[in-house]
């Protein structure tokens, strides 16, 4: 079952379509929705005084054009995996600066909170880690110990519930299937319902989270835990079902007269539009 939308809503595209971008265009038409399609990182003037527009895309091409469309977009806060109970983790989490890790002299897991700004990956020590040239030593990420997720899940969520899922790596290795073909099916759903019910005030209403089955040699044992939650607006859909995924994608990037109470906290800064700048240039020279 999916959900309806007001009539006259559109869903916004970037220049270049991934495979889910494709998907969710297809069911956003059978739905009803327009589907636009910009050839470039801006809004035309006619989408402009549009309300009810919708997004998928790169974190690029949202801070071109949401500000323009008035869009609300919802994301998981940097210290979200930090802020967790060990339970949902099985492993230690610092959030920190690309700066201080680079002192580490220890093996470790690096990743970007949100943006995939940083290629996520294990490195033997701090001096392996990107240059400064490229990347600033105030760029935040997320330091962990290494683990081995033997088969993990996305979950699309939506109020707390999952509402669309998909394998998408075994052994580290790309392996999409829908989550009912998956004999951890079951062990998926019962450890996403603990884990929304204990962390349902810490996410947004519409968001990516990804699970699973991880395995420490120190430790020799199995376990599920999270590995991170992304932005359902940017997150490949991988098997799930993809008028399902577009349930969650229309509310995490929507209208922003729409926002929830919840979502505030959890609404990516706003930019001024494109509208607003030529505005305060206009005054400026005035």
């Amino acid at each position: 079952m999916t959900i309806a939308v007001p009539v006259g809503d559109f869903l916004v595209l970037p220049p270049r379509l991934d495979r889910t971008a494709e998907l969710l265009a297809e069911s956003a038409r059978r739905r009803g929705l327009a589907v636009e399609h910009l050839p470039h990182p801006s809004v035309p003037a006619q989408l402009r005084q549009a309300r009810g527009g919708h997004l998928y895309g790169g974190p690029a091409f949202a801070a071109a054009v949401a500000a323009d469309l008035d869009l609300a977009m919802l994301e998981p806060t940097d210290d979200w995996l930090v802020q967790l109970p060990y339970e949902y983790t099985r492993r230690d989490i610092t959030l920190t600066t690309l700066g201080d890790a680079r002192w580490s002299r220890t093996p470790m897991f690096v990743k970007p909170p949100r943006d995939k700004t940083l290629t996520a990956g294990v490195y033997a020590d701090g001096s392996r880690l990107p240059h400064a040239e490229r990347y600033p030593a105030d760029t935040p990420v997320l330091v962990s110990e290494i683990v081995t997720f033997l088969v993990e899940y996305r979950l699309f969520v939506l109020d707390a519930t999952v509402h669309a899922a998909s394998r998408y790596a075994t052994n580290g290795r790309l392996d999409p299937a829908p989550l009912a073909a998956c004999p951890h099916r079951a062990a998926v759903l019962d450890f996403a319902a603990g884990l929304l019910d204990a962390c349902a005030d810490s996410l947004p209403s519409a968001v990516v989270v990804d699970v699973g089955l991880a395995s420490n040699a120190d430790r020799g044992d199995e376990h599920w835990a999270v590995v991170e939650a992304n932005m359902a607006w940017f997150s490949t859909s991988y098997a799930a079902n993809p008028d399902q995924v577009l349930d969650v994608v229309l509310r995490a990037a929507g209208p922003r007269q729409r926002l929830a109470p919840h979502d505030h906290a959890f609404t990516r800064p706003r930019i001024r539009s494109a509208a607003e700048a030529d505005g305060s240039n206009r005054a400026a020279k005035a």
